[in-house]
């Protein structure tokens, strides 16, 4: 049975992200770069959003998580200590006719089948030759060089995960913060993986953010959190408007765990092009600390006042890319209207698409809409109500257009409320506002208005 997620059509999706200004392909005017992504302005809005949500749900109201802010470029010697430069590999193939270089697991698993010439497993899209270069080691880690000269002394690497600065930190948190077990070391920020192949829109890209918290606890502990940051991390994604339906838990076999790993759990979403990783849980052990202190020299054993005495933490690492998670939400919240929706137009053959966004991750939370423009009373009232609103809550004003025409297009971008300024309104002082997924329409005065609004949104 093919669930709803896979009917969607991707590319519309994708048309639509690109005309409402969500995401743009990076340095387009050039024939793009591959795997690299721009956010527009509603993109840069709703990930913003997303990653104030993620803030407040697991620093401000998780007791004991600490936020920091990590460099991008970090010593050769954290990559070394642990384990990327040695570990941090795909598998590559090249095809012997073209060249076109590809991810060997992807190759023979089919993930290319039905791509351009690929008619079957193994087989090159490019050209569809099945000759193959043997599958060598392709290590994903950014290089670049500090300082003037480019040698081997200053090779330097862009992180590809946020962890490490965790790690590294880990003895300045406990001591600036006097931080007790359990407690946890927060982080979002860019990271940069030079995939083989990218692809399926913005799920595999080769600059992205990720946020993560590395928890550390107790040795004896960890199978506990664990368990506690599973149901926490999945319990986020489906209060942000993920359909219970469309996401799975992945137990990784042993025999595919990650070196510093002793059991992960991804979060899988149901894509339209079928299920993949959408974030994870790990049990990074003590591997980490260990490491560091070990090629560091220093001590990032904890001093544990209560058993008076040191030992390396277990730590449990819930992780997510932010902006694949934003593809996920816009994935789950786009539905093809047949017919039209608007009560203010007759049914058309057109489509309509409508983004049913959680409402505090929509980007545009409150639409201004003048019935007409060339009414100095009714612009001068709907102008004082657009700058009344848009301190507390972002606002659009929009009077391009039928009413009607303004609905489906604040509809496409996912604005939960609509007000409209009309005649009536300079007789009562009264607006419609109209709700997006009811479509309900209500008069309410003006000067009610921001206490409306802060009822709907959360403080975030």
């Amino acid at each position: 049975m093919i669930s709803n997620n896979q009917q969607k059509n991707l590319s519309e999706i994708i048309s639509l992200c690109k005309r409402r200004g969500f995401i743009f392909q990076s340095c387009e005017i050039y024939g793009g770069l591959s795997g690299f992504w721009d956010l527009g302005p509603l993109g840069s809005l709703m990930k913003n959003n997303l990653r104030k949500l993620w803030l407040k749900k697991f620093t401000r109201q998780t007791d004991n998580v600490f936020l920091i802010e990590g460099t991008i470029i970090m010593h050769k010697r954290v990559w070394e200590a642990s384990g990327h430069i040695e570990n941090f590999t795909d598998p590559l193939m090249e095809c012997k006719k073209c060249n076109t270089r590809f991810r060997a697991d992807h190759l023979m698993n089919g993930k290319f089948v039905g791509q351009g010439k690929a008619k079957e497993k193994g087989q090159c899209v490019n050209c569809g030759s099945k000759e193959f270069t043997e599958p060598r080691m392709f290590n994903l880690m950014f290089k670049t060089f500090v300082g003037p000269v480019e040698n081997d002394a200053s090779i330097a690497y862009l992180r590809p995960e946020t962890a490490q600065s965790m790690f590294t930190n880990f003895q300045n948190v406990v001591n600036s913060m006097r931080a007790k077990l359990p407690f946890g070391i927060a982080q979002a920020g860019k990271c940069f993986r030079n995939e083989i192949t990218t692809g399926d829109f913005i799920f595999r890209s080769r600059e992205f953010e990720i946020a993560e918290i590395e928890f550390f606890v107790k040795p004896g502990e960890d199978e506990k959190w664990f368990d506690f940051w599973l149901e926490k991390w999945e319990k986020f994604f489906l209060e942000i408007g993920i359909k219970k339906e469309n996401l799975r838990r992945y137990e990784h076999p042993k025999e595919s765990l990650a070196h510093y790993s002793k059991r992960t759990v991804d979060l899988e979403y149901n894509f339209p092009f079928g299920w993949s990783e959408l974030a994870g849980v790990a049990n990074r052990t003590d591997y980490d600390l260990r490491r560091h202190n070990a090629f560091s020299g220093k001590d990032l054993m904890y001093f544990d006042e209560k058993e008076n005495r040191k030992y390396f933490p277990y730590v449990i690492e819930p992780t997510m890319g932010l902006e694949r998670v934003l593809m996920t939400l816009i994935i789950d919240a786009f539905e093809e209207i047949e017919g039209g929706r608007t009560k203010t137009t007759q049914p058309t053959k057109e489509k309509e698409y409508l983004l049913k966004l959680n409402k505090n991750i929509a980007p545009i939370k409150v639409a201004i809409l003048p019935l007409v423009k060339n009414n100095e009373e009714i612009v001068k009232k709907s102008r004082d109500v657009f700058d009344m609103l848009k301190c507390d809550f972002y606002c659009q004003y929009d009077d391009a257009g039928s009413i009607g025409r303004r609905y489906r297009r604040q509809d496409e971008i996912g604005t939960p409320y609509c007000i409209t300024i009309d005649f009536d309104t300079l007789k009562d002082d009264t607006v419609t506002v109209r709700d997006r997924d009811t479509m309900e329409q209500e008069r309410i005065k003006i000067k009610e208005l921001p206490d409306f609004f802060k009822e709907q949104f959360e403080d975030i």
